[in-house]
């Protein structure tokens, strides 16, 4: 059985995600994602909107994950890979060359994915901020004499 193993938050469960994942699959048979916890975001400077369990039943939900583990830091990369026998670490095409994940070279196999263009969940939070809510009870129209 080939083991792959890939790591990220998974907030706001996107296309780019699901293509991650499937194409990861792919390249194997059981596949485990090392999904960061709302602490080891913190120390990386990132804030998820789902918390760590929803964004766990979200993954778990997704028939091309066997398994999630928690991310609590940088340095457990290569237990984890030597704990459940991991052949290939997957990650997005961005972290290629990154010596957060060019060490495991030594340990398994490290294949960087293209991500998929024109979505992130960084551009989908932006495009999020660019819309105009309706903001202040001025703007709602007064009801007609019918709806009073």
């Amino acid at each position: 059985m080939k083991r792959i193993l890939t790591y990220g938050t998974f907030d706001l469960l996107h296309y780019g995600h699901i293509r991650l994942l499937q194409r990861a699959k792919a390249l194997g048979d059981y596949l485990i994602v090392a999904l960061s916890t709302e602490e080891f975001n913190n120390l990386k400077g990132k804030q998820t909107y789902h918390n760590y369990e929803t964004r766990k039943k979200m993954l778990e939900a997704v028939r091309y994950v066997d398994l999630v583990i928690p991310e609590e830091s940088w340095e457990q990369k290569i237990d984890d890979v030597k704990k459940y026998q991991v052949d290939v670490v997957v990650m997005g095409g961005d972290w290629a060359g990154s010596d957060k994940f060019e060490y495991l070279k030594d340990y398994c196999e490290v294949v960087y994915l293209d991500r998929t263009e024109g979505i992130s969940t960084t551009k989908i939070k932006e495009d999020l901020k660019l819309q105009n809510p309706i903001s202040g009870i001025d703007q709602i129209p007064e009801p007609n004499e019918k709806e009073k």
